[in-house]
């Protein structure tokens, strides 16, 4: 049986900047869940930031572009934030391989867990294409990055890995 990574967040935790969360009730992972193949982090918290804190984007660039260092991230208030997104996907990576997770379920539009898109870094609500920093280091070392909006998705791609 595969195991998955999943944001905190997607599981009800209180680890949003404001202490919320983005609960989601879909029931392939109310049976993954009672499967036992769920993995939980929070990369923001993993690094070190904690709740409540300012939001946090990507500052004209997307997740590869960090791990790249050709960007940076940062928060609101302006304070740069690059080292701690890059230890919590360092932390996510390294639970993701000791956990054997081969796919992961990740937040939307997170600075953290994007997977097709991020706000751009003008904390003016625009997105842009591209990943977060977790989802960008996942995806080199070959874990699959899902977001909640793409479970169907992700549990085909898992039956098909289980079967190999």
């Amino acid at each position: 049986m595969q195991n998955v990574l999943i944001s905190a967040c997607l599981l009800g935790e209180p680890v949003r900047p404001t202490g919320g969360n983005v609960l989601t009730e879909h029931e392939i992972l109310v049976r993954w869940k009672s499967e036992g193949r769920l993995v939980s982090v929070c990369p923001e918290l993993a690094g070190g930031l904690a709740v409540p804190r300012p939001p946090a984007e990507i500052f004209n660039g997307t997740g590869i572009d960090v791990l790249e260092n050709n960007t940076n991230v940062f928060n609101n208030a302006g304070k740069n934030v690059t080292k701690e997104f890059i230890a919590g996907a360092n932390h996510a990576l390294t639970l993701a391989q000791t956990n054997h997770c081969k796919i992961a379920i990740l937040t939307e539009k997170s600075p953290s867990g994007g997977s097709s898109v991020t706000y751009d870094g003008s904390f003016s609500g625009l997105l842009r294409t591209g990943s977060g920093v977790t989802t960008a280091l996942l995806q080199q070392h070959n874990i699959r990055v899902f977001n909640q909006h793409q479970l169907q998705e992700a549990e085909r791609y898992l039956q098909q890995i289980e079967l190999s």
